[in-house]
């Protein structure tokens, strides 16, 4: 067993190599794990609130922790600071990224923002709707995943749906 954090831990992913295990708690801290050594090498205090989710990017050694105050990248070697995805207004409770350097994040309000990665730049924002007899309330998305092909998006929300998101077909040449 493995403790450190305050509160609750809300977030965690898992490496072939140190760190082994990254985790993000509500407690508003991120915790880089030795699990040879059973204990953690590195906490993170950047974020005011509590972490809800995080990633590891599967094309470079870093990752992206996502809460209410913002999102911020790190590099996963020793948990420097890269920079903050800014932009949301609301709780952010899920994120995903796929091999293309596509990171996406979902509010609490049903919001879904796709950023370049590399960049930390916003180049579309969504807003999920809610299945028919629920309320606007329940649009917050909880969950976020890409498919194995990195071009379909499935959320997971808090009006009972999963909604599966594609790629815009480009448009035809005449």
């Amino acid at each position: 067993m493995l403790g450190g954090h305050g509160n609750t831990v809300g977030a965690l992913a898992c490496n072939a190599v140190d760190p082994q295990v990254i985790t993000g708690s509500y407690d508003s801290t991120v915790r880089l794990w030795d699990l040879a050594k059973g204990r953690s090498f590195c906490t993170l205090t950047h974020h005011k609130k509590a972490i809800r989710d995080l990633v590891v990017a599967p094309f470079e050694f870093s990752f992206a922790t996502a809460a209410a105050d913002n999102i911020k990248k790190w590099q996963c070697k020793d948990g420097k600071f890269l920079t903050n995805l800014t932009g949301h207004k609301t709780i952010v409770n899920a994120s995903a990224i796929n091999d293309d350097g596509v990171y996406v994040s979902g509010g609490d309000d049903g919001s879904l923002w796709f950023w370049d990665y590399e960049t930390a730049t916003t180049f579309q924002k969504l807003e999920a709707k809610v299945q028919p007899g629920s309320l606007e309330c329940e649009a917050g998305i909880y969950c976020a995943a890409f498919d194995k092909s990195g071009s379909r998006l499935v959320t997971g929300q808090a009006d009972k749906t999963l909604k599966i998101w594609k790629e815009d077909a480009p448009p035809a040449v005449d």
